[in-house]
């Protein structure tokens, strides 16, 4: 299993969301809670859109969003997790 991340997606981390690539992988290999599907229709993909919320290495706590494919896993966002995804993370994930 590969994480992908697009140029395009890159610069959207580093220049929105002030994320690093080697954040995203850091939040993986750090995770303890499941992956949870987004199902806002907004948001709908196939395969779904899923998600997840871990500590980097420094403890900065990052939402995670990608979608499966075959065997690899592709990167929308990664960005500070509001109050909400928070709460819905502490309760599903």
């Amino acid at each position: 299993m590969a994480v992908i991340i697009s140029d395009k997606i890159k610069e959207k981390l580093a220049s929105k969301h002030n994320v690093k690539v080697e954040e995203v992988s850091q939040c993986f290999a750090n995770r303890e809670g499941r992956f949870l599907t987004d199902s806002r229709e907004e948001h709908a993909s196939e395969p779904k859109t899923m998600w997840f919320i871990a500590e980097t290495d420094y403890g900065r706590k990052l939402k995670v969003v990608f979608v499966p494919k075959s065997e690899d896993l592709y990167i929308r966002s990664a960005f500070d997790p509001n109050e909400n995804e928070l709460r819905i993370y502490n309760k599903y994930g």
